[in-house]
């Protein structure tokens, strides 16, 4: 399959570098020039961000939750059968606060919103670490699982199947207005689960607490003098997003 990326971010690299070696074509930009993607490592093909829409059959947005805006003419550009999945997550303490998103709007619904085409949610729920180097080839025991929320179930099948091929078993979190299960803040969120887990941590989610908890997560991380490690990090998730 053909892929655009737009992001060069952690989380775009991981995917463009396991997609690559799985034999599909990958194309990445950065929305802000071309020219910032000089010196960093791709192995997917530096385009513009006028290229990078051209010709594919999957678009996957990588930037930060408030940028997502700034690309809306980007995406009026890309063909009605291209799938556009959105990585994306909504922290206030990055992007400032989103009235709608804090007045209770799915983060998801609000990007699809923005950007003014139906998208796929996936990737969210995993950390840039277990996205590098956690994924396990199918059929491997206690494989991480990821969670894949759209309201097309066709596109959203094909996510899944992409998401499988780069090492992540998947759990089909719903339409896309059942994508706060998993939102920062909730069980399902960057707690590197298996795919039964993922199932149960989806059900236990809590909008209300969700924004709260994120907040003691962020909080907590921000005021460690000594940095965490990846499983520190994965700990301190599933000890307080399931508080």
């Amino acid at each position: 399959m053909k892929f655009g990326i737009i992001g060069a971010g952690p989380i775009g690299l991981s995917i463009s570098n396991k997609l690559i070696n799985n034999d599909h074509n990958v194309k990445i930009a950065d929305a802000r020039g071309i020219e910032r993607l000089e010196g960093k490592k791709l192995t997917g093909t530096p385009v513009s961000v006028e290229e990078v829409i051209k010709d594919i059959d999957v678009l996957i947005i990588s930037i930060p939750f408030q940028a997502l805006p700034s690309i809306r003419n980007v995406i009026d550009k890309v063909g009605k059968e291209v799938i556009i999945v959105d990585t994306s997550n909504y922290y206030p303490q990055m992007s400032g606060e989103i009235e709608e998103v804090e007045n209770g709007m799915v983060e998801s619904v609000w990007v699809s919103n923005q950007l003014g085409r139906s998208i796929i949610k996936a990737f969210n729920n995993l950390l840039a670490y277990t996205l590098e180097n956690e994924g396990t080839p199918e059929g491997n025991s206690g494989r991480i699982a990821t969670a894949i929320a759209g309201n097309d179930l066709q596109q959203k099948q094909k996510i899944m199947s992409i998401a499988n091929e780069l090492g992540f078993d998947t759990v089909d979190s719903g339409s896309l207005n059942d994508s706060w299960k998993h939102q920062p803040g909730t069980p399902a969120y960057c707690t590197e689960l298996t795919k039964e887990e993922l199932t149960e941590a989806l059900k236990k989610a809590n909008k209300e607490k969700a924004p709260i908890l994120r907040d003691k997560v962020i909080e907590k991380l921000s005021s460690a003098s000594g940095g965490y490690s990846h499983k520190d990090i994965v700990d301190l998730n599933r000890e307080i997003y399931n508080s």
